[in-house]
């Protein structure tokens, strides 16, 4: 299973592999890491906008 397909499970972007195991303990997984990569992103984008304007 790749990366960018991965992602796409996490976000529901693409459904999973039906033939996978159900456990509550992997929805609680997935919903931190859709957390923590959410974060991550935010993180970037605040850094960027910090860098262009100071910049300035």
């Amino acid at each position: 299973m790749g990366f960018i397909r991965q992602l796409a499970e996490y976000f529901y972007i693409k459904k999973r592999d039906p033939r996978a195991p159900h456990s509550r303990w992997m929805g609680y997984m997935h919903g931190i890491n859709r957390l923590s990569i959410l974060l991550f992103l935010i993180a970037i984008i605040i850094i960027i906008v910090k860098l262009l304007i100071l910049r300035k």
